[in-house]
């Protein structure tokens, strides 16, 4: 249930949080005010308002929990994508400032890049696609060349082998942070906290309707804006706060075959007599 609607679009997630807390709210005033039970709910009169503050704390270390565990996994996400771009970016360079024409490699890069960005972005499945593991088997098998140790340096060669492999190591961590989700326990329980936040405050307003219903509205539009904002960025790679693939995609504008530069032409001075 909490995994569908997480899933929702943005309209969606806000309007069920909406539809939640603004429909336990009137159903609070209504039971408290209009229902046959008033006149008993009435002799709870009396509750002072340090008890509704003791449930909403615990509601807002909850949240704050929750939030820092989907930031943090926001993060590794970031920090995985950009890993992986910057990896390839030093194969590239390398293969650049070689003496020796590498465009296979490079041709090898941008293969794996496109495949990548094609199969793996989005719809993130948490599995490996199959066309980019093998784009990224060609790579590494173009790097593996023994040649290159003979015609640039043993050191270059294992540098740019290094490198493919560390930006390996960035896909996998990519992969598993793409379905990484919040476990839904964690959900329900900030959910059901902030409605028992909410009889906390009916509680402490038994004697007056307009200010329980004023303090029922605040209450109940700052966690729908709190925590439709945490849901929007419970998956890394969708929705409104999605990482960013334009490290990977600028790997795709850099040119696979070089131009040599033209010879400087050297001025010819006249002989003086």
């Amino acid at each position: 249930m909490i995994k569908a609607w997480l899933n929702f679009e943005s309209i969606g997630i806000f309007a069920t949080l909406a539809l939640l807390y603004y429909g336990v709210a009137v159903a609070l005033v209504l039971l408290v005010f209009s229902s046959p039970l008033k006149a008993t709910i009435k002799t709870f009169t009396g509750v002072v308002g340090p008890f509704f503050s003791s449930v909403a704390i615990l509601f807002a270390l909850l949240t704050s929990f929750l939030s820092y565990d989907i930031l943090e996994r926001n993060r590794q996400a970031t920090k995985a994508v950009q890993s992986e771009a910057g990896e390839l970016q030093n194969v590239y360079s390398l293969s650049v400032a070689s003496v020796t024409d590498m465009s296979d490699i490079r041709k090898a890069l941008q293969a794996y890049v496109s495949s990548a960005l094609q199969h793996e972005w989005l719809p993130a499945s948490g599995h490996s696609a199959p066309d980019t593991d093998a784009a990224y088997d060609e790579f590494l098998r173009q790097l593996s060349d023994p040649s290159i140790s003979r015609d640039a340096s043993a050191a270059v060669h294992v540098a740019m082998l290094s490198a493919a492999v560390r930006a390996g190591t960035a896909r996998n961590n990519r992969i598993t942070l793409s379905t990484d989700r919040t476990g839904e326990l964690k959900w329900i329980s900030v959910l059901l906290l902030g409605v028992i936040t909410q009889v906390a405050i009916a509680v402490v307003h038994l004697e007056r309707r307009r200010a329980m219903v004023a303090a029922l509205t605040v209450f109940s539009t700052g966690a729908i804006v709190a925590l439709g904002l945490v849901a929007l960025q419970e998956d890394p790679f969708g929705g409104v706060f999605k990482v960013s693939p334009v490290p990977l995609e600028r790997l795709l504008t850099l040119p696979t075959t070089l131009t040599p530069a033209p010879e400087a032409s050297v001025p010819v001075v006249p002989a003086t007599k």
